[in-house]
Formats: C-alpha cells, sequence, structure tokens
C-alpha cells in the first residue's frame, strides 16, 4: 500500500511563499506525482502534476509560473513551491500519486492520496 504524507502547510501573508512537500512510500520513484487543492464549499481542484517517466508536467492555469512541482527521489518526496501566493490559493492541499505515466488533471486518474495540509493567505 502506498503511503503519501504531506506536510508544509500554514498561515502567509499575501506575496509569500510556501514549500509543501509529500512523503511517499519506496517504490513510488517512477510515479506521476500531483497536487490538488480544496477550498471551502468548493470541489477539489487540480493544481499541479508531473510524469517523471516521460518529463512533462502541467499546472492549473492560476498558478502557472507562480508554483513549481519537483521530486527528491533519493527522499522519495515530492514537493510544491508556491510563490507570489494570493489569498484565492487557500485551501487544503493534497497530494496525489499513481503508477501511470500520464499527467492527467482528473482526481479519479490517481490511486493513491494523502490526508492533506492546510494552506492559508491572509490578506
Amino acid at each position: 500500500q502506498v503511503q503519501l504524507v504531506e506536510s508544509g502547510g500554514g498561515l502567509v501573508q499575501a506575496g509569500g511563499s510556501l514549500r509543501l512537500s509529500c512523503a511517499a512510500s519506496e517504490g513510488t520513484g517512477r510515479y506521476t506525482m500531483a497536487w490538488f487543492r480544496q477550498a471551502p464549499g468548493k470541489e477539489r481542484e487540480f493544481v499541479a502534476a508531473r510524469s517523471w517517466i516521460i518529463g512533462s508536467a502541467d499546472y492549473a492555469d492560476s498558478v502557472k509560473g507562480r508554483f513549481t512541482i519537483s521530486r527528491d527521489n533519493a527522499k522519495n518526496t515530492a514537493y510544491l513551491q508556491m510563490n507570489s501566493l494570493k489569498p484565492e490559493d487557500t485551501a487544503v492541499y493534497y497530494c496525489a500519486a499513481d503508477p501511470g505515466w500520464r499527467v492527467t488533471t482528473t482526481p479519479h486518474d490517481y490511486a493513491y492520496w494523502g490526508q492533506g495540509t492546510q494552506v492559508t493567505v491572509s490578506s
């Protein structure tokens, strides 16, 4: 069973930065990794994803140029670097993983999920 554990969330002022971490189980080095977020009263939405098999990534339009998804294979950890944060980025952020190679924006395409970490951006 693959386990994902997020960390790094918190409270930050608008314009600030945070880096979220997603510690993954051994053996997930070739999995596609993604980040989603869910704000109160809203559906879970795609943020970023990267396939390390085909070397491609995708980002939601709302975060392009501000967020970067990366990975440290030696630590089995994926990251989401978030810069120039805005109040509308406030949400619970979830790490997701799938053994498939595709980069997809659909939550149902990801087999494994973390428990989420809260990000709050104050204005």
